[in-house]
């Protein structure tokens, strides 16, 4: 492993750990002053910054954008960056401005873009993977069909079966709140249907570094359910579950990033 790739994991791993430690202590009511739940909940998605910088540099030596590969690796990248966008417009709202945040503001420019972001890198990884050659059986198509239609009735049923738009609420934050779980659940439709298609196809040396991709998703998507389930519900609080969920989820993307970037120095030696 290269010596920038050495200092991203590094990284990567220091700061995961100090967050875990972190959120242990608000969970047990024992950290100390300052290290607050706000605190918690607006400086996390420094790893998300972390992984997403790494992330594009190695996206660079894979071709970028001139690549399958390089573009998934990028978009999955960008990915990153723009929840971390979204946390620190957030953050500015708290901390700097003293305001509650508004729904819709600038950082669901942020949240929402990497749910855009991450469905068009999977898209790009599930033909890497081999997705478009092993469509062509009746099975595979009825995998194809039903995987993402059992995601989004489901997330129409928890989110949006009794959704009534007030009067007061704009154009923009009723997109929104339709775009959030629906988008969420064709990434994660997308994803597992590269696994579901082409698992036998991906060997070697990937096979396990682009699974590890997917989990990442996975547990992206869970953050997001668990995120939105308590939103609705108002019972959302900082500092909560679904804060560490967003931490693992941003630590394994990176992991997975990295991981695939020591893959192309293995290849090239």
């Amino acid at each position: 492993m290269s010596s920038k790739l050495k200092l991203f994991f590094g990284s990567s791993v220091l700061v995961f750990g100090i967050f875990s430690a972190w959120w242990v202590l608000l969970r047990l009511n024992i950290a100390p002053p300052g290290l607050t739940p706000d605190a918690f909940s607006d400086t996390y998605g420094v790893l998300a910054l972390i992984g997403g910088i790494a992330g594009i540099g190695i996206a660079q030596a894979w071709g970028g954008f001139k690549s399958l590969i390089g573009k998934a690796l990028m978009f999955f990248s960008l990915g990153l960056l723009a929840q971390a966008l979204g946390q620190a417009v957030y953050s500015i709202y708290f901390f700097w401005l003293g305001e509650e945040v508004p729904y819709p503001s600038l950082g669901d420019i942020g949240y929402f873009g990497s749910v855009l972001l991450y469905i068009y890198a999977i898209y790009c990884l599930a033909k890497v993977s081999g997705v478009h050659f092993t469509l062509r059986s009746l099975k595979n198509k009825i995998y194809a069909f039903l995987v993402p239609l059992v995601l989004l009735v489901f997330s129409y049923y928890i989110f949006l079966k009794d959704y009534q738009r007030d009067s007061d609420t704009s154009l923009i934050a009723t997109l929104l709140d339709f775009g959030y779980p629906l988008g969420q659940a064709v990434y994660i439709a997308i994803a597992i249907l590269a696994f579901l298609l082409s698992r036998r196809i991906l060997g070697g040396i990937m096979r396990s570094r682009i699974l590890l991709l997917l989990l990442a998703l996975l547990i992206q998507y869970i953050a997001d359910f668990v995120f939105l389930y308590q939103a609705n519900r108002e019972i959302w609080a900082a500092g909560g579950i679904s804060d560490f969920i967003y931490l693992a989820a941003y630590f394994v993307m990176a992991i997975a990033l990295l991981w695939i970037g020591k893959a192309y120095k293995e290849i090239r030696s």
